[in-house]
């Protein structure tokens, strides 16, 4: 087993063109061709974590965090982002970062934490916008089943979960089924010219290289003539934080206790008391202010987050509790989510997680 392979089955959980455009993920220090001899997860990359990989015999970190989130012009060791590149480096030590790719997934960051609240009737609260495209070619009729079938094997039609939706099939009528995002395959009578039909498929945006490769090995075309565009959708399965319900409601106070208890924190900054029963609850992991209006607009009582600053608590305006249980806290049990899944997948290696406690921010 080498390095890419357990990239591989992290960017299957978080693919890395669903992460923000200001991020820095995938693999940012090491060969990807390396041979794997052990993978260690944490929440950030420091000097000490390096130091751990290397006592456990693991050349793969994979870091929530990226060490690397600002451009490096100079590697002298003078800051402590040169330093683990340095360490890393010598001791041919691979550094992956996840960051807003795992933060946009459902199954990711704010799910975590949804799942430690025991949250109910899940939703993204941000959708992402622009996640699905539709490529649309034209092939010799003989070849369009072959073409189909490739294109449907690499994953066109076969985006979200909408379960008894209809959609219309150009020149079928309409149909009812388990997937509202199948393809839309034209006419067989419809040509573009005499011998060649239409065929316009749907795809999740991440898998674009894998489609257009294999529309390029299927068809028979020395030059193939094709539209890719990006469909303007809100995907409800894709984006920024994500809101449920507890299951029984509870006084402000017993929220915070509550939080304070599941969330394991010392100390939760808070907006002012409004005297209301908190039920339905937004979260976002790491720093959210972003986020506060989003959270109002989606009816929540309360919002769970992190990095407020003092203006940000004005924002409240006595429509929703704004707490604020600190960065690393809201973000903590990440690297267990991502433990347990690559545990799952890869059976032959020993996933560590990191014993190394990476909060810089300390209580008195």
């Amino acid at each position: 087993m080498i390095v890419q392979d357990v990239i591989n089955h992290l960017e299957a959980l978080a693919p890395l063109s669903y992460a923000e455009d200001f991020d820095n993920v995938g693999l940012l220090v090491g060969d990807k061709t390396a041979k794997l001899t052990g993978v260690l997860v944490t929440l950030d990359t420091l000097e000490t974590v390096i130091d751990e990989a290397i006592s456990k015999k693991c050349n793969l970190i994979v870091s929530f965090h990226p060490i690397i989130f600002k451009g490096l012009k100079k590697l002298t060791g003078k800051t402590y982002v040169e330093r683990v590149v340095i360490k890393a480096i010598q001791h041919n030590i691979a550094i992956y970062s996840m960051h807003t790719a795992l933060d946009n997934t459902f199954q990711g960051v704010n799910n975590m934490i949804c799942n430690t609240l025991e949250l109910e009737n899940k939703q993204i609260l941000i959708p992402q916008n622009g996640t699905i495209k539709k490529l649309t070619t034209y092939v010799p009729k003989n070849e369009a089943d072959t073409l189909r079938t490739a294109l449907f094997n690499a994953g066109a039609g076969h985006i979200g979960n909408y379960d008894n939706c209809s959609f219309n099939v150009e020149g079928h009528g309409t149909f009812k089924g388990n997937d509202a995002s199948s393809p839309t395959i034209g006419n067989k009578g419809e040509t573009h010219t005499e011998a060649e039909t239409k065929i316009t498929v749907t795809f999740a945006k991440h898998l674009e290289a894998k489609i257009l490769r294999t529309l390029f090995n299927t068809h028979s075309y020395e030059e193939v003539a094709y539209e890719v565009i990006t469909i303007e959708n809100k995907n409800q399965h894709i984006g920024m934080g994500m809101v449920g319900e507890l299951a029984t409601p509870l006084s402000e106070t017993q929220f915070l206790k509550y939080l304070k208890t599941k969330m394991k924190t010392e100390c939760i900054r808070h907006s002012s008391f409004l005297n209301n029963p908190i039920k339905k609850v937004a979260v976002l992991g790491g720093s959210g202010s972003f986020a506060i209006s989003a959270a109002k607009a989606a009816g929540a009582d309360a919002f769970v987050t992190a990095d407020l600053k003092y203006h940000d608590f004005f924002t409240a305006e006595n429509t929703i509790f704004l707490t604020d249980i600190g960065h690393y806290e809201s973000e903590q049990f990440t690297k267990n989510l991502l433990v347990e899944y690559l545990t799952k997948k890869i059976t032959n290696f020993a996933i560590i997680l990191s014993k190394t406690n990476t909060n810089p921010v300390k209580y008195f």
